[in-house]
């Protein structure tokens, strides 16, 4: 499974729509430079530099309207569950490091003191920023299905 962009609900409709489009302006219209297209033609995010912003330029740009922000509701968070790996961390190993939290604008990564990070999945959006800022590479997420529509 990938981590799709914002404002999408249904995996279904990625695939359906998305390997039509020939101008991926998806792709084009990320600041942040973060959206890929796979060798099915449909999008996936890649944190290992940057993060998403929820900026709405990649559903704005949507021709097959795949993306849009009638979904913005549905999409505060994206489709990945993210954690800190303690035998990766730094932090974790009495370092002191505070490179995850320091991008994290939605304060989800807590520490116990100065160590000990962990990621509260209440407050992450999936945004990704972590990810990249990692020294270690020990933040990894897990992709979870989107929603399918009853379409």
């Amino acid at each position: 499974m990938v981590v799709r962009p914002p404002y999408g609900l249904d995996t279904s409709v990625f695939l359906r729509e998305c390997d039509t489009c020939l101008n991926k302006w998806c792709v084009a219209s990320c600041d942040e430079q973060i959206i890929f297209i796979q060798e099915d033609g449909t999008p996936t995010l890649d944190f290992t530099k940057r993060g998403c912003t929820f900026c709405e330029a990649c559903a704005d740009a949507c021709e097959p309207n795949v993306l849009g922000l009638e979904n913005r509701h549905t999409s505060e968070q994206l489709n990945a569950t993210f954690r800190i790996s303690t035998e990766g961390c730094v932090a974790h190993n009495g370092v002191i490091c505070f490179s995850c939290k320091e991008p994290c604008i939605d304060d989800a990564i807590l520490f116990n003191g100065m160590f000990n990070p962990v990621i509260d999945t209440d407050k992450c959006t999936g945004c990704g920023f972590c990810v990249g800022r990692c020294p270690t590479q020990a933040i990894d997420f897990t992709p979870h299905p989107l929603k399918e529509s009853l379409l």
